[in-house]
Order: structure tokens, then C-alpha cells, then sequence
């Protein structure tokens, strides 16, 4: 596994046209050393990056033996100071605390901030239900105005981040965010670690993103011993329709329609438009 992420990573440094030695590799601050943070955490030294735990605790025996764990000049320090070292903050803070820890990071300008944190919480008839107006990473986005901000990781269990084909099959990762260069970046990793990015557009989307992290939580909540991992199979139908001089009554293109944002394929391609 580690050998196929390295060889994936390489190849998605060389088509972003990024380093892909362990010396350029840049500092990883995974702010959280929960379920989801011993998992990215190890993840992220496997390509590479040096990484920094943010914790609340990070002299804890927990917390020191993530970091033996992950090996790679890893450290611990307070969630704060692991932040500042970050030119990449993974955001895996559950909420509400998680409003507190985004508020109270420092200064993120510049920074690549993803949200993997899910803002919900319990029903009354027990079924997920969503925390807040917009959306987690919107808000962050606004706690944070100079940093670039985006949405990912968080639509499947921490397994697929240890095993990426413990689902059967390459898993689907929906990704947003306003910063076209840091969605393209987010992107490129998140098929290094043996994932399929897609893009959702911008942050604002990351509403619908959270909507899939509560689909995902209903067979938990339901009790049900099986629960299910996304996947999205390609499909012509839309480049074929298009192609052949059809048009949507009504259909107005994105604005950024003819500049879009340049993702790896990762995922099976759709056969070629009948004759």
C-alpha cells in the first residue's frame, strides 16, 4: 500500500507540477488525534510530508505514540502552535468545540485549510441533522478570510483513509472551495492517498458535501450492521448530448465553465460518444 501511494503521489506531483522529494515535501498540521487524525495523520508521512499533531494534549501517551506511529520527524505540540507550522491544516475537530478551535488558530493567511469536520448532530427521532446555516467550511472560510479553504475528506470512515480499497473499490471524494490553485493541490493528494476527487465547485458547496456526510451517518443511526461508501461512475451523456448540438432550454453555464479547475483521472472513464 505504501508503495502504491508513493507512486500515485509522484505521479500527481509531476501532473501539478510540484516536487515529489521527501526534502520539498511541506508540513502537515492535522489538528485533532482522534479517529480521523491517526489515520491521515500516518497517512500524510507515507507521501512524504512531514507532519505536526495539534492537540490538546500533546504530551499525552495517546498522542506520543501517534507520533512514533507516524514516524517521518513527527512532532506533537498545542493546537495553535502545530497550525502556525502548517502550510497545510487539516481541520478534524468535531463540533460544536470546533467553533472555538477554528477562532483561535492564529494567522492562517496563505495556508491550505481543509475541513474535514462534519457540523452534526442527533435528532429527535435519531437521524442526523445539520448544526448550522451554511456550512462548516464556509464558516471557517470567514473566521479565516487570508486563508484558502477547502471541503473534502470527510464523506467516508477513517478505514478507507488506512485502506483505500477496503470499500471494494476506489472510493469517490467530493472537493470544494473558492481557491482553484488549493482545490487542484487538495485534489492531487487526495488521489495520492488512492482516492477519486471530484469536483464540487465552490465552498459554497460544501453545504451539499455535508448533506452527504449525513446520508453516510444514517445506517449507523439506524443501527444497520452494513453501511455503504460513495461512489461515482462516470457517465458520456452529458459531453455526447452536448456534442451533438443539443442544448438545455434555460441552461447557463457556471461562470467559471471555461477555466475549471484540472483534477487527476482517477476514476474509470466513460466509453466514447456513439457515431
Amino acid at each position: 500500500m505504501q508503495k502504491f501511494a508513493t507512486t500515485l503521489f509522484c505521479a500527481a506531483a509531476m501532473f501539478f507540477a510540484v516536487g515529489c522529494s521527501a526534502a520539498d515535501m511541506e508540513t502537515v498540521a492535522v489538528i485533532g488525534t482522534g479517529d480521523m487524525g491517526d489515520s491521515l495523520g500516518p497517512r500524510f508521512a507515507e507521501l512524504g510530508y512531514r507532519v505536526v499533531y495539534g492537540s490538546r494534549n500533546p504530551e499525552s501517551d495517546k498522542v506520543q505514540a501517534l507520533v512514533r506511529k507516524t514516524g517521518n520527524n513527527a512532532s506533537a505540540t498545542t493546537q495553535m502552535a502545530a497550525a502556525q507550522q502548517g502550510d497545510i491544516v487539516l481541520l478534524l475537530v468535531p463540533w460544536p468545540p470546533m467553533e472555538t478551535v477554528a477562532q483561535n488558530l492564529g494567522d492562517l493567511d496563505g495556508k491550505i485549510v481543509v475541513d474535514v469536520s462534519m457540523p452534526l448532530k442527533q435528532g429527535e427521532d435519531g437521524y442526523p441533522t445539520h448544526l448550522l446555516q451554511t456550512s462548516s467550511a464556509e464558516m471557517i472560510q470567514g473566521w479565516n478570510p487570508g486563508a484558502k479553504v477547502v471541503k473534502t475528506l470527510g464523506t467516508m470512515g477513517s478505514y478507507v483513509i488506512d485502506d483505500p480499497m477496503a470499500g471494494g473499490g476506489v472510493i469517490t471524494i467530493p472537493v470544494a472551495s473558492d481557491h482553484r490553485h488549493a482545490k487542484e493541490k487538495v485534489a492531487g493528494i487526495v488521489a495520492a492517498l488512492g482516492l477519486d476527487p471530484v469536483d464540487f465547485g465552490p465552498l459554497r458547496m460544501a453545504r451539499n458535501i455535508e448533506i452527504m456526510q449525513m446520508i453516510y451517518m444514517i445506517p449507523l443511526s439506524q443501527n444497520r450492521p452494513e453501511g455503504w461508501e460513495f461512489y461515482f461512475r462516470r457517465s458520456d451523456y452529458y459531453g455526447c448530448y452536448l456534442s451533438s448540438g443539443s442544448n438545455v432550454e434555460g441552461l447557463m453555464p457556471v461562470a467559471d465553465s471555461g477555466d475549471l479547475a484540472v483534477f487527476p483521472e482517477t476514476g474509470d472513464r466513460p466509453a466514447p460518444c456513439p457515431e
